[in-house]
């Protein structure tokens, strides 16, 4: 399904499909996958039904549409950059377990509705699981950037220790969440659980460690040693 083919070309189109989005948001929340309709939707949107099917085929076109919407909003969180060291990667670690976090319990709702149709549509599952793996290779990134660095443990196998790490926090946020698990759960101290619990199993030291330091000195020497090696090969 490509609906980015089906966007409105006018202003006007633009604000409604906005405001059927945004009422889809809402009506899937509060009513669940099964039970909300399209008529519902058009209705808190403000517009007539037949506005509707002017931007979606169905039900099923505008929870695709809007699952796209709200993983492009997890993927990119709103992360201070302004408030954070970058020089420090417990402190990136636990600022982006942080917008996640928020951003699950803000919108748990409408994030179970999703839980519950994977389980009942196989290609809604399919779509879950790609946007799993686009998780999944940012955190494959950042695992490989600090191993680079020296601040990581370089045996890590990035790919499964990403894929182990994001299900964990994704796992948790959904049980406590979503599900109510624990229901009086502090959230500062959850936020500071998993970013131990991250910050452990990369075995990753605080900026300013003397063994940091060191570590990353031979992984710049490494790199400039690999530099040699390719020119030497490339003469």
């Amino acid at each position: 399904m490509d609906l980015d083919q089906k966007l409105p070309q006018t202003e006007r189109g633009r604000q409604t499909r906005a405001a059927l989005l945004a009422a889809a948001r809402e009506v899937f929340a509060r009513d669940g996958y099964l039970t909300a309709t399209t008529t519902t939707i058009a209705k808190a949107a403000g517009v007539a039904n037949g506005s509707f099917y002017t931007h979606f085929a169905d039900k099923y076109e505008i929870f695709v549409a809007l699952f796209q919407e709200v993983q492009e909003e997890m993927l990119h969180p709103g992360i201070h950059d302004a408030r954070l060291d970058h020089s420090d990667p417990v402190a990136v670690i636990e600022e982006a377990t942080r917008a996640y976090l928020e951003y699950y319990r803000d919108n748990a709702a409408l994030l179970r509705v999703f839980e519950q149709v994977t389980g009942i549509d196989e290609r809604f599952l399919e779509l879950r699981l790609l946007r799993a793996r686009a998780f999944e290779e940012r955190n494959v990134r950042g695992i490989r950037r600090l191993q680079r660095d020296g601040v990581a443990d370089p045996a890590l196998d990035p790919e499964l220790t990403a894929a182990a790490l994001s299900s964990m926090v994704s796992r948790h946020a959904y049980l406590t969440f979503a599900l109510g698990l624990r229901p009086d759960v502090d959230f500062e101290s959850l936020v500071s659980t998993l970013t131990t619990l991250w910050v452990n199993a990369l075995r990753v030291r605080p900026a300013g460690d003397q063994r940091t330091v060191l570590d990353q000195a031979a992984a710049r020497l490494r790199a400039a040693l690999a530099d040699v090696e390719r020119l030497r090969d490339a003469t």
